[in-house]
């Protein structure tokens, strides 16, 4: 055993050397653990995480910031989520910028997957992702990357829900929060939310159960009636109205996104009146694309930056 122990503690320090840990290492908090890594760019890391929440492996990109080492920190962390139905949570790195812009940025950006339709919730029937994110990828991160307690969390569409929902469900973890085109109100688009959950091949019932009969999860899981949670807290919402704008290519349709924009609009006014620092970017024009996303995180790392220290 000891042997072993110093076989380890060998490998760890020549993997350190190269900027890269042990491809497995122990249990995090609720036994959480990294099974594999390989190295994705210049400054990024991605991992296969085994997680008891999920009852699977499941991939998170790590972007590190320039000075990192093992050992280094603490660092703020962004924490990005991801929209439903799509390119998951590469999304974020392949067409939403996200590499770019945070390159100058002194702070760990963490992009972990959230299910195709997980809605970043424990489901009635089903995966955990709330307890995956908050109570196993957070210290998992802390004990891999030396990351500290100053978060902020931002997300698109399914991911914008994320964003504000972990916020108020977890006071005090976050320092900052944004939703970009956020689902906002769920229970104001109730048929929607089931729509989506079953068009990908889920029960709906499975995620928040009945609408009518299971009401309160419903309203748990809502971030515009949560809001009132928010007192204090710096956050940004931005949304279009559907309609084709200057990011759009020639010819494109409109979309949904106004549709959000009410849900958004909703929010805003309970979070502000509750206190929170309420920033928005109602932009007019703009569809739900990732042009429009991307421009908002750039817009919105100001804020995010400021309130972790970066």
């Amino acid at each position: 055993m000891k042997g072993w122990a110093a076989l380890a503690a060998a490998v760890a320090v020549l993997l350190g050397g190269c900027g890269l840990a042990p491809a497995e290492t122990g249990p995090g908090v609720a036994g959480a653990r990294v099974v594999a890594r390989e190295k994705a760019g210049e400054r990024g890391q991605d991992l296969t995480v085994r997680s008891p929440a999920l009852g699977r492996n499941t991939p998170v990109r790590v972007l590190l910031p320039s000075g990192w080492t093992h050992g280094s920190g603490p660092w703020p962390v962004l924490y990005l989520l991801h929209g439903c139905c799509g390119a998951g949570h590469l999304g974020w790195v392949d067409e939403g910028g996200a590499e770019r812009l945070t390159a100058a940025m002194p702070a760990i950006v963490v992009v972990p997957e959230g299910g195709r339709v997980g809605f970043y919730s424990d489901w009635l029937r089903g995966p955990r992702w709330e307890t995956f994110h908050i109570k196993e990828l957070i210290p998992l991160i802390e004990a891999e990357f030396g990351a500290g307690a100053e978060r902020a969390v931002a997300g698109l569409s399914m991911g914008g829900l994320g964003a504000m929902g972990y916020a108020a469900r977890h006071p005090g973890l976050f320092r900052a929060a944004a939703s970009f085109s956020g689902v906002l109100d769920t229970t104001g688009d109730q048929a929607g939310v089931r729509r989506l959950v079953r068009e990908n091949g889920d029960d709906p019932a499975a995620l928040w159960g009945d609408p009518e009969r299971d009401r309160k999860v419903w309203e748990a899981h809502n971030p515009a009636q949560l809001a009132g949670r928010l007192g204090g807290m710096p956050i940004y919402v931005s949304c279009g109205d559907g309609r084709p704008g200057p990011l759009d290519p020639p010819g494109a349709a409109g979309d949904y996104e106004g549709a959000l924009l009410g849900q958004a609009t909703v929010f805003a006014e309970r979070a502000r009146a509750a206190g929170a620092r309420v920033t928005t970017d109602f932009y007019g024009a703009g569809t739900h694309t990732w042009p429009y996303w991307e421009r908002a995180l750039e817009r919105a790392l100001p804020m995010l930056r400021a309130a972790i220290g970066a």
